[in-house]
Parts: structure tokens; sequence; C-alpha cells
């Protein structure tokens, strides 16, 4: 049992000055403000005195690669692990290992792995699935993907993934328009994998029709995915228009201030239902270092990339290459770069994604009976302390 106390507590709508919070057997059982404190500081040697600063939900990243100098590709339990272990420093407590388009047998190493890297459970973050980004993908909207590993949603290869899997794949990004992948949405509903489309040349037809099948979320808005275009001289939609125009369908963006420049982000949230959208990382393996060469996807066989002004670029410099964002980067670009308040900006962080992925039962936001996935940051947004189920993880 832990004790929180001299905390700003971080809400859905508001911070809760002068706080306090007490966590047993991993959940959260009770918060307030410091008058109902007293009654567990005499009995509780574990006081957890936040000095002042916000009390928050652990973030959640519901798209990332890699961290620390590790991709979750890179076949081996110690990167996997390492690179989950670098990304809770920033604030993430739960986190989808992403993968991309990749050989097979790049795949089903992941895969391996992940159920190894599963049954480890001290110092690390809630896993509780994989997201695959790909291989179904439009080669005119592969962004940084490989064009050599993109295919067409095959049922024969998608079910042998599924069945290698095992129930471990939570969400699952593919281009909708593709011959067949109708179909394997059907599937992916009924096995309780969320599609999300992506790296999709789809119009806006074809974007409604995959909505009504189960696709309900469109992976990093904007990036790789058509628009506006010219058919015969008529304009025809394409996904992002897609995004602002079928209620319900979420969005998920890359709040890292380069991939959406600051009036871009603006726009979303001012056409957007907020409770709608989503931050997300989408982070390779250089994500919480420094500039300089790096690798995208495996450290064999991956694609060779290069980090500069705060982004991951391909070697030509003709297109970004992933993001080398952290967590606790989106709430403060959110916040300069939209004006959206602390508590607006956390929950873009941390209860939406959840609420999109399934997951907001469990974690996600301050309340009684969640997981006490908490962490402890400063005014600059700057993580301290990090806990998951109630277990501290990082201090720093």
């Amino acid at each position: 049992m832990h004790v929180f106390t001299n905390v700003r507590l971080v809400l859905e709508d508001q911070v809760l000055e002068n706080g306090y919070l007490v966590e047993e057997n991993g959940k959260i059982i009770e918060f307030g403000n410091n008058n109902g404190q007293d009654r567990w500081m005499a009995t509780v040697a574990n006081i957890v005195d936040g000095e002042g600063r916000y009390l928050s939900p652990g973030f959640v990243d519901i798209h990332t690669h890699g961290s620390g100098g590790h991709d979750y590709m890179d076949g081996t339990v110690e990167a996997f692990e390492q690179a989950a272990k670098a990304h809770m420093r920033f604030g993430a407590t739960t986190i989808l290992p992403t993968t991309l388009a990749s050989t097979d047998s790049d795949l089903y190493k992941t895969l391996e792995i992940f159920s190894e890297v599963q049954k480890i459970k001290d110092g690390m973050p809630h896993l509780p699935g994989l997201h695959l980004e790909g291989p179904y993908f439009s080669g005119k909207e592969k962004g940084a993907m490989e064009e050599r590993h993109l295919r067409k949603p095959e049922e024969r290869h998608w079910k042998a993934i599924i069945e290698a899997a095992e129930g471990r794949i939570l969400r699952w990004s593919l281009a909708p328009e593709l011959d067949g992948a109708l179909d394997m949405v059907d599937e992916l509903v009924k096995q309780s994998i969320i599609p999300s489309a992506a790296h999709t040349s789809a119009t806006y037809e074809e974007m409604s029709a995959a909505f009504d099948r189960g696709v309900r979320h469109l992976t990093h808005f904007y990036s790789a995915m058509s628009t506006i275009t010219r058919q015969g001289g008529f304009r025809v939609l394409g996904v992002i228009e897609s995004g602002y125009l079928i209620d319900g369908l979420t969005v998920e963006i890359i709040a890292d201030g380069l991939h959406l420049p600051p009036p871009l982000l603006q726009l979303i949230f001012k056409c957007k239902n907020h409770d709608e959208i989503c931050t997300t990382t989408d982070s390779m393996r250089a994500a919480g270092l420094g500039p300089g060469p790096t690798i995208l996807g495996p450290i064999n066989g991956g694609t060779e990339v290069i980090v500069e002004d705060g982004i991951a670029k391909m070697p030509d410099r003709t297109s970004f290459a992933g993001s080398v964002a952290t967590t606790d980067r989106l709430v403060r670009v959110v916040m300069k770069e939209v004006g959206l308040s602390l508590p607006a900006a956390v929950r873009a962080t941390s209860l939406l994604p959840a609420r999109f992925m399934g997951l907001e039962e469990h974690t996600g936001s301050i309340a009684v009976g969640k997981s006490a996935d908490l962490i402890l940051f400063d005014e600059e947004i700057n993580v301290k302390r990090v806990f998951v189920s109630g277990v501290e993880t990082i201090n720093q």
C-alpha cells in the first residue's frame, strides 16, 4: 500500500490541488484533497511525498516501434525489454509494441519474442498486446515502409499470423481498399483485434464502407494517407477528409510538433471532436537519444535513416522515417501549440488511447478501482517517478 501526499492530482477535467491518493494491491482505492488523508498517515509506512508535483495517470502509447536504441523487431528478448523500459522513463506505463512491414521470418520472430517478454513483470510497463503495422499497405502511401515487404491481404497469409500469435495481437493496421482487406477486417473483429486504417489510398466511399465493417480508427492521421484528388475533373475525397466527416472514426496524431506542424494540429482540434483524438509517438529506436544515423526496423536488415532536427528522416531527406518523440513531449506539444489545458493534454495521452484500444476499464485515468499506473512530473512535464500497478519502476 502507498499513500501519495502533497500532490496535484491530474483528473479528467481538472487539477485537484493539495491532493492525496491511496493505492492498495496495485489498485487506486481512494483519492481526494489533503483533508482526507490523515486517517492513512499513521498506519501506512509507504508514504510518497510528491513535493507539490503533479500526480497523473500513466501515459498510454498505442503506436511505438522502439526507444532507447532498441526496436521491438530486433529479435531478442533483451532488446524488446530495454525498448519498453526506455519508453517508460518518459511516463508510458502502457505500451502497444508495434511492428512494421517486414519479412515473414522477422514478424514471426517478433511474435515469439513477445510471448517471452510478456512473462517479465518486474520493472516493466503493461504490454496488453501487439500492434501489427502492415504488411497490407498501398504502395502509393508506403511512407518509410519498404515496398518489397508490402503485399495484398491473402487469407492464408493473415490467418497463419493470427494463429501463430495466439491472441497476442490487439491491433492491426492495414489499407482497407486492397482486395480482400474487408474480409480480413471481418475476421479481425470476430477475433477482437482492432482494425485500423493506415498507409492507405482509400477514397471516402471506401473508407465509409470500411467503417461500417469495423475499421473505426486511423493510424497516424495525415501521415501516409490519401486526400482530395481529381478524377476526370471531379474532386474525390480521401481518408483525411473521412477522418473529419465520419462521426465515431477516431484518430491518433503524432504530436511531436514536426510530423504535423502546429497550425495543422490546431486545425485538427478545431474541426474534430476532442473525444475522438488521441496522441501517439510512433517512435522508433532513437526515441530518447540524440541526433545521428540509426536504423528503422530490425537491427539486421532494417532501413538506414538519419535523426536530425528532432525527427527521423530518410537519408535523402525527402520524407520522414518515424518520430523520436516520447510521451511527455506529446503532452508539452499539445499544450503549447494547441492550447489544451493540462488535464485535456493528459487525457489525450492516457484515457483516450486506452479507450480506443478497449483498455479504459483498467487504466488511463485516476479513478477508484483502476490500476495504480501513476507518474509524478513537474511544471515542464519532466517525469520524475513512475509507478506501474502501484510498484515504482522509475525514480529519476
